[in-house]
């Protein structure tokens, strides 16, 4: 996490409503452009390829040059796409425009809008914990700082990812020593390639699903390493899973694919695994709580460092979180939009489209 911002508070300015609320999504009306519509509009810029943020049927798309190979994969390959570098400004109109990273998924980023001083950041989905997959969190100064709220409660505190990683690869060890394959379940896109990333290769031979497999490309094309994996379907049909390690969207499970491991284990791993009884409501052997969203202590400190007086929240715990940023003293309101939270997006199809 980059807190180059600490400490900094801009000065007061007029109110410039740089953002505003329309049917097709959060409109910049002196920059001609939405950001993350949810519908079919002349230019979006886009913060990240997950499908709530990346819908199909815009005109023209603004990203970063990491997002742009994951846009064309879930969205198709002759959409129109502009890149921009991180922390390289660019005129819109009468706005002034940069992409910062967002640490959330490969080529997430924050918005960052500028126009006669008034400094509005969309910050999309963010962690500010670094892992191997993604550009690291950027702290960005402004007056105003449009934070997501998926996990936006105390009780939402994660582990070191080190520790959860162990838990997995122990996990891992004890289903091969009783000659059973490990069913990992994660979100198709940022969340399994991270799963693949921090597991420990040695163990056995990982297989993936299909729908993991064309974005483990974007991320390898982009010089994230990844392990060796293979698709169950390569393996002839005498071939025995015992001990391997099978990365899967959740929409996998309870489906007759995953009848070909033969006796396995299933571990889901979502930020939601934090709440007791999520584990047993998804019906699997084990949660890991790991998330590439914000937790409670994390979201306090990038508001922190941005210097926000104004803080609109979104999806999640938006009321709660607004409220509590009231208390002390902050600008804060909800902001309804048709973004969904870690849960919804793992119930998806595994393509991740739009229809």
């Amino acid at each position: 996490m980059n807190l180059l911002s600490a400490g900094f508070v801009y000065p007061t300015v007029p109110t410039i409503p740089l953002l505003q609320m329309r049917p097709e999504g959060l409109f910049c009306e002196a920059g001609g452009f939405y950001v993350d519509p949810w519908r079919p509009v002349d230019r979006a810029i886009v913060t990240h390829g997950h499908s709530d943020h990346a819908r199909w049927g815009h005109r023209d798309y603004l990203c970063s040059p990491t997002s742009a190979p994951i846009l064309r994969v879930r969205l198709g390959p002759d959409i129109s796409i502009q890149t921009v570098d991180f922390n390289c400004p660019m005129k819109l109109n009468d706005v002034t425009v940069s992409l910062h990273p967002a640490g959330h998924i490969l080529g997430s980023a924050q918005v960052r809008i500028e126009r006669n001083g008034e400094v509005w950041v969309f910050s999309g989905d963010y962690k500010i914990e670094a892992d191997q997959t993604t550009e690291a969190f950027e702290a960005v100064c402004c007056h105003t700082f449009i934070t997501e709220t998926t996990f936006g409660l105390p009780i939402y505190r994660w582990s070191p990812q080190n520790q959860i990683f162990a838990d997995i690869n122990a996990w891992w060890r004890a289903n091969q020593a009783e000659g059973k394959a490990s069913l990992l379940l994660g979100y198709s896109l940022g969340k399994a390639q991270r799963l693949l990333a921090g597991v420990d290769a040695e163990i056995g031979p990982i297989f993936i699903h299909g729908s993991v497999q064309r974005l483990n490309d974007c991320y390898r094309d982009a010089g994230i390493y990844l392990p060796e994996t293979r698709l169950p379907a390569q393996q002839d049909k005498a071939f025995d899973f015992a001990g391997s390690l099978i990365v899967a969207p959740p929409s996998a499970l309870g489906t007759s694919w995953i009848r070909k491991f033969g006796s396995l284990s299933s571990g889901f791993a979502s930020g939601w695994m934090r709440v007791r009884g999520a584990r047993r409501r998804r019906n699997v052997d084990r949660g890991f709580a790991l998330s590439d969203h914000v937790d409670w202590p994390s979201l306090l400190a990038a508001v922190a460092a941005t210097g926000a007086e104004r803080v609109l929240t979104t999806h999640g715990f938006a009321d709660a979180t607004a409220r509590y940023f009231r208390e002390r003293g902050l600008d804060a309101q909800p902001l309804v939009t048709e973004f969904q939270d870690e849960l919804q997006l793992e119930e998806e199809e595994p393509d991740g489209r739009i229809s």
